[in-house]
């Protein structure tokens, strides 16, 4: 077998179950609703679907690199992946809402160190000089589930049943353990065996990460801070995490290596790659609800909005690999950032009369931006680290992105429905009835309903309606707006991080037996 043949077979091996993992994100969302009649849960009950497999999920993504320490690189792959795809035929088949939590809780912490292992896999497999284009190809894995998954999740649902949105990722699974079996090769830079379990550091991280992703998850459901719960929970996680921080900075076999942050490309490439997926999170969660609640989009147009996006992304991923190794790294990540901040700046012009395509648009453009984003920075990041280090840092880095992501969720969720109420506010008062305009357009309105055969006090009634619901309309546009203006904001302000990365970096390959980054940072 070649070495290319041998690259493209791992890569596929890897993507498969990555994918997998990226897509149980997104794929049972638009199956909630079906599960809770099956499962008898109530609508609050029923999102814990999503919680659990969540929480999980940033539990196990950070030690991963103490986990490869003493399972080794291949060992843990097969393993997790194995514990992925019987999790997923358990909450395929689970019978109660308990059952189906639990299922997918373990789903959560099996599937978080598949994406920085697939990750630091492909880093290890290809030469230095082709790692640009490895992290496209692992990257269109990661890009394109989240596109696909709801539209996949619905068509399932609709056509077959919920239970088979966990099903189908059994083959595949099933697929990929063989894949990986017989032609993932075992690390050559891996640490010794832990000797010794960090039992502090592991409570630490789970009492810590767990409150926190909570907190994320449901903070705008509890109304934050004015729920004693969410409350309590920051307190845990603050001190935990900070308690979490000591601790694995004495220790001698910590479960998370905080240690990876000494090399400073490593460290701001994370530190940019957090603020980027603020962003890139806050953008999944506002544009659907734009096009499906302002526009009254269904669900399928909605999908047809998005999926240029993802085209554009696919485009430019594979693009931005190849000119790694001839353009400095960071004028790529600064023209992706720039590009996402005009995308961004257009879908603040959009008003309630907007059309398909000027939706489209701005969707395709940032898609565009984050190819030339997300590619370079995480090979940036991971080729500053030694081989011997891979497995720390890429669960370390995939942990930042996704408490990243959280928190763009929760905070573009929360301005949306703050801003939409302060808008509101404004509106109304200057929506009174002894405004002229406004007195003038209610009794068009009511003589409209009137000839629709309403008799006067009902048609009163409708205008009246109708205008607050005009209000309610502008007021959530005008939120919507104020949130794609922070997201301008978001990609302008990553700059001068990327700015601080260095010079143009020289590829170089790193031997197992010598402490050398795999990219060695000039200046």
């Amino acid at each position: 077998m070649t070495p290319r043949v041998h690259q493209a077979i791992v890569a596929i091996s890897t993507m498969m179950a990555t994918f997998l993992v990226i897509l149980d994100v997104t794929i049972a969302n638009v199956a909630l609703d079906h599960m809770r009649g099956t499962l008898s849960a109530g609508v609050d009950e029923i999102t814990w679907v999503l919680t659990s497999f969540l929480v999980a999920n940033a539990i196990s993504l950070p030690i991963t690199g103490w986990l490869t320490d003493l399972l080794g690189r291949k060992r843990l792959f097969i393993v997790a992946t194995v514990a992925f795809t019987i999790t997923s035929a358990a909450a395929g088949a689970a019978p109660s809402l308990a059952v189906m939590v639990l299922a997918r809780f373990l789903q959560g912490l099996a599937g978080g160190p598949l994406v920085p292992l697939s990750q630091a896999t492909m880093m290890e497999t290809f030469p230095a000089r082709q790692r640009g284009m490895a992290m496209a190809i692992w990257g269109i894995g990661i890009m394109f589930a989240p596109i696909i998954g709801p539209t996949l999740g619905g068509w399932i649902t609709d056509n077959w049943s919920w239970r088979w949105v966990f099903y189908i990722n059994v083959p595949v699974g099933a697929a990929a353990v063989v894949l990986a079996w017989l032609f993932v090769p075992d690390s050559a830079t891996e640490r010794p065996a832990v000797r010794r379990v960090d039992v502090p550091g592991l409570v630490l991280l789970v009492v810590g990460v767990a409150a926190l992703q909570f907190v994320l998850d449901r903070g705008q459901i509890e109304d934050w801070f004015a729920s004693s719960l969410i409350v309590s929970l920051s307190v845990i996680a603050a001190v935990s995490l900070v308690a979490l921080v000591v601790w694995e900075l004495r220790v001698e076999e910590p479960v998370v290596d905080l240690r990876v942050l000494r090399h400073p490309t490593f460290a701001v490439a994370t530190a940019a790659m957090f603020v980027i997926s603020i962003a890139f999170y806050g953008i999944m969660v506002l544009s659907p609800l734009f096009t499906q609640i302002l526009m009254g989009y269904t669900a399928m147009l909605a999908g047809l909005v998005l999926a240029p996006g993802g085209l554009s992304t696919l485009i430019t991923m594979p693009i931005a690999g190849a000119l790694l190794n001839r353009i400095d790294p960071r004028w790529i990540i600064v023209t992706g950032c720039a590009v996402n901040a005009y995308a961004m700046y257009l879908m603040a012009t959009l008003t309630l009369e907007a059309s398909y395509w000027h939706i489209m648009l701005p969707r395709f453009i940032q898609g565009l931006g984050i190819g030339f984003t997300f590619v370079p920075l995480s090979t940036v990041a991971l080729g500053a680290v030694p081989m011997r280090e891979m497995g720390h840092a890429s669960g370390l880095f995939n942990f930042i992105r996704t408490i990243g992501g959280s928190i763009g969720i929760a905070l573009v969720a929360t301005l949306l429905q703050r801003g939409s109420q302060t808008h509101q506010a404004r509106l109304v008062t200057h929506a009174s009835p002894y405004d002229p305009a406004v007195w003038d357009r209610h009794q068009a309105l009511a003589a409209t309903f009137a000839a629709r055969g309403a008799d006067p006090a009902t048609a009163d009634l409708q205008a009246w309606a109708y205008l607050y619901e005009v209000v309610q309309r502008q007021a959530l546009l005008l939120s919507f707006i104020d949130n794609f203006w922070l997201l301008v904001w978001i990609f302008v302000a990553v700059i001068p991080f990327v700015l601080f990365l260095g010079r143009r970096p020289r590829m170089v390959e790193a031997p197992a037996d010598v402490e050398r980054p795999a990219m060695v940072v000039e200046g």
